[in-house]
């Protein structure tokens, strides 16, 4: 039977299906417009599983939006490094894209800036939808009023989750709580102090509302834990610095715990580990061993609807790109895969450098505690790479660029996309499911962290500061660098630029740095000061870079209501 025709027996039997109703029924329900045969709002969170459906659908769309595979602007590389105090783009520090060149770059109609702005708005919306739903749903389909609420307060979460995003970006934004059904030119630009106020709500609704540690129905699913460690942060952006001390104390005080004793399965590629190793080890993120997790992406490689992390692609240098040996063979010969050597190293993958430590970041921040800091071990940050090829006289030799006849190298090659330390936490390495004759391409399988407890402990500090009790708030960070090896820090050495230095060394590529430097007030300052990009200096970032352009396209559609740029673009 041809398309056609099936359409024609479709159409003929809604018909009939429609004459059967109207007759036998005086109802003006009727009339209501209600898709059938295809999957709708209006159909789709009918039930608790469907509702549940939306609810995978939410943790889906954020995946793929702050922590994409495919996504080379995914959020966490971008909002989480470079361009700031800690990284830049080290393929290509002199190009115009990932923030090497804030004055040409940030424009109103650059792709990158329209892309946060569209996928937040589309989270929002895709959240709005299923709050509705939640809303106007029957009470009968759920076992208890909790069990609604818990869904409603989940959906709530992102809601809000996004919304920390934009507001530190871009400054007033609006504030959308309903779901758009149809075309909408009238947007306006809401005070900042009301959109965190409904941030706010959400959030504790989702703090009194949503299920305690190990009481959600599957990993990966949002918790009391979560919610109170955004709203802290909130308060902190608004300086309402006792509710961030007793937001962040419910999560600390709470069943979460720093991990200090080794668990879970870890390879220890390079000969050695320790309990921050196995933080960031396959398999540990989302086991109930693990006390600081309080809330982890999802990757799972190996179910339908699985995901990878470009974890080795994005942070780790491209060193298979260095060429040859100084006399002359290829510097990597790899590993032997269907007969032939593949030039890449299963302990390494492939990266190609989109995120290279600044010298603050890689160095700087480790000089009082080099040796002693775990987190600065060789198998947490790898800084020493050898040469891999038998044929040459310095195979296993560590590379070292004066080596090579001067004026043979690019410098700036060598040490911004080819060699430089490679924060471990971010590879997998000997552990790639996918792509054996890449060593991975560059993709890891293993889970990621949005939330944790580490974090949590930075940002009491912070409110602490604000509060004037630098005493507290060293204790705070001390139980962070206690766990490090790491000397304690003395109250009177605390203050903001501290905790940043301390959040690099526990947070580096976890937190979205970005949204931190601009609710401490301290973006310009921190990138003036530590961005080395070695063509751009301080990434050439201007005054009013403070905050994002509002996409022009907003703009120009927006025909029915005044929207202004922020200044300065």
């Amino acid at each position: 039977m041809s398309n056609m025709n099936i359409f024609k027996m479709k159409f003929v039997l809604l018909g009939v299906v429609v004459l059967i109703a109207i007759i036998s029924s005086c109802n003006s329900d009727i009339l209501d417009e209600r898709p059938l045969d295809f999957l709708a709002p209006e159909n789709s969170f009918e039930t608790v599983d469907g509702i549940r459906q939306g609810i995978t659908g939410l943790h889906a769309t954020a995946r793929t939006t702050w922590y994409g595979s495919a996504n080379q602007d995914a959020f966490v590389i971008m909002m989480g490094n470079v361009g700031t105090d800690v990284a830049f783009h080290g393929e290509n520090p002199g190009g115009n894209n990932r923030l090497v060149n804030y004055e040409a770059e940030m424009t109103s109609t650059n792709g990158q800036f329209t892309y946060y702005w569209e996928s937040s708005y589309k989270i929002i919306q895709q959240a709005n939808i299923l709050i509705d739903a939640i809303n106007k749903s029957d009470d009968d389909i759920w076992s208890d009023a909790s069990e609604k609420n818990r869904f409603l307060a989940e959906a709530l979460f992102f809601r809000a989750w996004t919304y920390r995003f934009l507001v530190p970006l871009y400054g007033e934004v609006p504030l959308v709580t309903e779901a758009i059904s149809s075309v909408k030119t009238d947007f306006s630009r809401d005070p900042i102090a009301d959109i965190y106020a409904q941030v706010e709500e959400d959030l504790i609704f989702g703090a009194e509302n949503l299920p305690g540690r190990g009481e959600e129905e599957n990993p990966g699913r949002i918790t009391k834990g979560a919610a109170l460690h955004v709203l802290s942060e909130v308060y902190l952006a608004q300086s309402k610095f006792q509710l961030a001390v007793d937001a962040a104390s419910e999560v600390i005080d709470g069943p979460y715990a720093l991990m200090t004793e080794r668990f879970g399965s870890t390879i220890e590629a390079f000969g050695s580990g320790d309990v921050f190793l196995d933080l960031f080890a396959y398999g540990n993120h989302s086991l109930e061993a693990n006390t600081e997790a309080l809330w982890v992406i999802q990757i799972e490689p190996l179910i339908a609807g699985g995901s990878s992390f470009p974890g080795e692609r994005a942070w780790g240098p491209a060193y298979f790109r260095m060429g040859n040996t100084p006399d002359g063979f290829q510097a990597f010969r790899g590993e032997l895969v269907n007969g032939s050597y593949t030039g890449y190293q299963d302990t390494l993958s492939r990266p190609v450098a989109w995120v290279r430590p600044t010298n603050y970041t890689a160095y700087d921040i480790w000089k009082s505690d080099w040796d002693n800091d775990i987190r600065n071990a060789k198998h947490n940050i790898k800084r020493k790479f050898y040469f891999d090829n038998p044929e040459s006289a310095f195979d296993k030799q560590e590379i070292d660029f004066s080596l090579y006849p001067e004026g043979t190298r690019d410098g700036i090659r060598d040490t911004c996309q080819y060699i430089y330390p490679y924060f471990m936490k971010h590879a997998d390495p000997l552990n790639h499911f996918t792509d054996p004759g890449r060593s991975g391409g560059g993709f890891n399988h293993k889970d990621v962290y949005a939330l944790r407890l580490g974090e949590t402990y930075l940002i009491r500090a912070e409110a602490y500061v604000g509060l004037g009790n630098t005493t507290l708030a060293a204790a705070d960070i001390n139980a962070i660098r206690n766990r490090a090896n790491a000397t304690p820090v003395d109250a009177a050495d605390v203050d903001l630029d501290y905790i940043l230095d301390e959040r690099a060394r526990e947070l580096y590529g976890e937190e979205f740095r970005h949204i931190t430097l601009r609710r401490m007030g301290k973006l310009l300052e921190r990138v003036r000061l530590y961005n080395n990009n070695p063509i751009y200096p301080a990434c050439n970032i201007q005054d009013h870079n403070v905050l994002f352009p509002i996409p022009q396209n907003q703009i120009d559609l927006n025909i029915d209501a005044p929207f202004e740029q922020n200044p300065g673009y």
